[in-house]
């Protein structure tokens, strides 16, 4: 499948999906991705990038997004695994790219990812080197009513929470207008058209991995007030930025997802 992007200089190119070879690693249903997108400076990033990579920009800036979702469904290399089969994600990440040969990937690195269960983030850490951490967590969707197929505007308020040591923390956005998928160009289609993930490894080397999916219909949303002091929880560098007005915030509906065993390429 070939989807049309736009690169760093608003110049139309086209990715091409290549079917994978590798074994699949995990299976599930990622639902109410809530993406809440703020502006950054890239020396920030700079240090971060895995070997192989490079930084990808959106009209010439670089972006870093919180991002709070449900797994549903899951199986982890075709086996469903008890009590680790519906749980909440939050992650902080940001985007890179790289080209092979004449296909260009797009792809998301992480800062930071939270899930409830300490052995999800255990074989996450040990399968991928991804800093994951386990807290307690929560969240408050209405699940049947952002699957329902229903193109006509409608609102959903949906929150992810996690428990630090200075107390519950969150995100919180609220829908406004019908769900549709983003349009070419816009900085919604930027941020959910990434069906990479980059991770650099302990010894400085970077693995590879595919995320396969469908593009996502999506919701424009508003940012509502962090729960609690969110930007301190992730700590300088971060905390000015995400205590900045986000450039934009939207809800995806989520779709069943394909994680592919991961590839070193550096």
């Amino acid at each position: 499948m070939s989807q049309p992007v736009e690169n760093d200089c608003l110049t139309p190119v086209r990715i091409t999906r290549i079917a994978p070879s590798k074994r699949v690693f995990l299976t599930a249903r990622w639902q109410a991705l809530a993406m809440i997108n703020f502006a950054v400076d890239p020396t920030l990033l700079q240090p971060l990038v895995p070997q192989g990579t490079e930084l990808d920009f959106f009209g010439g800036v670089a972006y870093v997004s919180v991002v709070g979702f449900l797994f549903r469904q899951t199986k982890l290399l075709g086996c469903t695994v008890p009590w680790h089969v519906n749980f909440e994600e939050v992650n902080l990440r940001f985007y890179v790219k790289r080209s092979v040969g004449h296909e260009l990937r797009r792809g998301v690195c992480f800062v930071r990812e939270l899930v409830p269960r300490r052995s999800i983030a255990t074989v996450a850490r040990w399968c991928y080197n991804e800093p994951y951490v386990s807290l307690a967590m929560r969240s408050e969707v209405d699940l049947p009513a952002i699957t329902a197929d229903d193109a006509t505007s409608s609102q959903h308020s949906v929150s992810y929470g996690w428990k630090s040591s200075a107390g519950w923390l969150g995100l919180q956005v609220k829908t406004q207008g019908p769900k549709q998928l983003p349009a070419a160009g816009t900085l919604e289609e930027f941020i959910a058209e990434h069906y990479w993930g980059y991770c650099r490894q302990r010894d400085g080397g970077t693995v590879e991995y595919e995320v396969e999916h469908p593009s996502w219909n999506v919701w424009q949303a508003e940012q509502l007030p962090w729960l609690g002091d969110v930007p301190h929880f992730y700590g300088h560098p971060w905390t000015e930025a995400l205590r900045s007005p986000a450039s934009s915030a939207f809800l995806a509906e989520g779709s069943a997802v394909k994680v592919y065993q991961p590839l070193r390429i550096a």
